[in-house]
């Protein structure tokens, strides 16, 4: 017998405005580690709860972050201490959008704080100006979109209007440390490489040392740990369309000088020259790698070809959530509200090798996709939202040992089937994951949590 518990927890009104122009809740982001919550509300305001207990209700304790807001995230940082400090990282538009606004919250947790506080941020790179007042102010045009997404110790801004992705470290230099005092907590930040993209980005996702881009028809998966931690080489007389030593094409086009750019992996953030400039579409294998780079992976339907033969026009299709299954396997949702599973091939160690894409077998369309990974059962729990009124609880089965051709079988055979469907009584807007038995589920007016047993 399935048993579900559900609790329905009161939302806030930030009330930045007035009391009389309320702000609903759009979105959710859900912290895992240190069960925080961050609600983001129609005026572009958040709020942030740490240490959520979702059958009950939510904490009296919240940070409010005041508009406008573009996009945020949660970092892990996870250097020499064992246990992780927990980031929020919020982007914003600055001088008419001509500079994008960073803003880092903490999570303190002592005698005289328990929430987010205000973190303060060194960089000594051109191009990055630091205000204690204001936050990080980047040079970088904010345009229309800018997407933040958040991994361990890294994380990565997206840019539509710029069509490049910058990567940055954080390190936690100095507080922190349980002394309760709220001011002493410094993170430094560090640009590690600049991404040129070719094509719009639609999602991005860093996970297990890859990170993988969603773009039109597909996905492109690049070995993040490469970009970041590479070998530090000066490049001199390079023109366009010359090979980085990390084995990427390069095109400047950001005036800078060529024989100032370096190779990625420079992390003292001492000189803001010492970056990489990708060229996506022209991703090759390195001379001085060992490892491959990346590769594109398309979907594959089988109308396509029945629609080209047939002369009618092929609705663009695009990667618009990517979640990671295990190191090796990722769950990618398109546009259409169709699933595919990507299988990567680890150790990347010869250009030969090539990622696999499957599209699961369902007949919903799915247009939320909520997965928090449990290492400990090869039976992982998601959670699909058709968004209207209902969400459904899948297995996938964890086959994940296909790195070859002698193993393609095996990974042919990934099944999936539907364990319990739960059933809204307002349009859903959002979903996430609390544990592989437990959702929170954001309707029109209301938040609920489920937990299954």
């Amino acid at each position: 017998m399935v048993l579900v518990q559900a609790s329905n927890l009161n939302l806030p009104n930030p009330s930045f405005l007035s009391s009389s122009s309320p702000h609903k809740t759009t979105s959710l982001l859900y912290e895992p580690t240190s069960h925080s919550l961050a609600l983001i509300h129609s005026d572009s305001s958040l709020s942030l709860y740490p240490s959520l207990s979702p059958l009950s209700s939510l904490s009296t304790t919240k940070t409010l972050i005041p508009p406008p807001s573009s996009s945020s995230s949660f970092l892990l940082l996870h250097h020499q201490n064992p246990n992780p400090k927990v980031l929020f990282l919020v982007s914003s538009p600055h001088r008419s959008g001509s500079q994008i606004l960073l803003k880092f919250y903490v999570l303190q947790k002592s005698s005289k704080s328990n929430g987010f506080v205000r973190a303060r941020v060194v960089c000594s790179q051109k191009g990055v100006q630091i205000d204690d007042k204001v936050g990080v102010l980047l040079d970088i045009n904010h345009g229309v979109c800018v997407k933040l997404v958040g991994s361990v110790n890294y994380f990565a801004l997206y840019s539509l209007s710029n069509a490049k992705i910058w990567v940055f470290a954080v390190k936690l230099v100095g507080g922190g440390g349980g002394d309760g005092d709220e001011n002493v907590v410094v993170v430094k930040l560090m640009r590690c490489c600049v991404i040129e993209c070719c094509r719009p980005v639609w999602e991005i996702k860093i996970s297990h040392g890859l990170m993988v881009l969603g773009e039109e028809n597909g996905v492109r998966v690049l070995n993040f740990r490469q970009l970041v931690k590479g070998m530090v080489k000066k490049v001199k007389k390079l023109g366009k369309g010359s090979m980085l030593p990390n084995g990427l094409i390069g095109d400047y086009g950001c005036g800078k000088s060529a024989s100032e750019v370096a190779c990625n992996g420079y992390l003292d953030g001492g000189i803001d020259d010492h970056s990489v400039l990708v060229k996506q579409r022209f991703v090759v294998n390195g001379k001085d790698s060992s490892e491959g780079n990346g590769c594109f992976v398309a979907f594959k339907r089988e109308e396509a070809d029945y629609l080209k033969a047939a002369k009618v026009p092929l609705l663009s299709v695009k990667a618009i959530s990517i979640e990671a299954l295990s190191p090796k396997k990722f769950l990618v949702l398109d546009s259409f509200g169709d699933l595919h599973v990507l299988h990567v091939p680890k150790p990347l160690v010869r250009s030969n090798l090539t990622c696999h894409m499957k599209q699961l077998p369902l007949t919903m369309k799915v247009q939320k996709l909520a997965f928090l990974q449990d290492i400990s059962s090869r039976l992982q729990t998601v959670w699909l939202s058709d968004g209207s009124y209902s969400v459904h609880m899948i297995t996938l089965s964890d086959m994940d040992t296909a790195v070859n051709e002698d193993d393609r079988k095996e990974y042919e055979e990934t099944q999936s089937s539907v364990v319990l469907a739960i059933f809204a009584s307002e349009k859903i807007q959002d979903i996430v994951p609390l544990a592989a038995n437990g959702v929170l589920i954001l309707g029109q007016g209301s938040l609920f949590a489920y937990a299954i047993s």
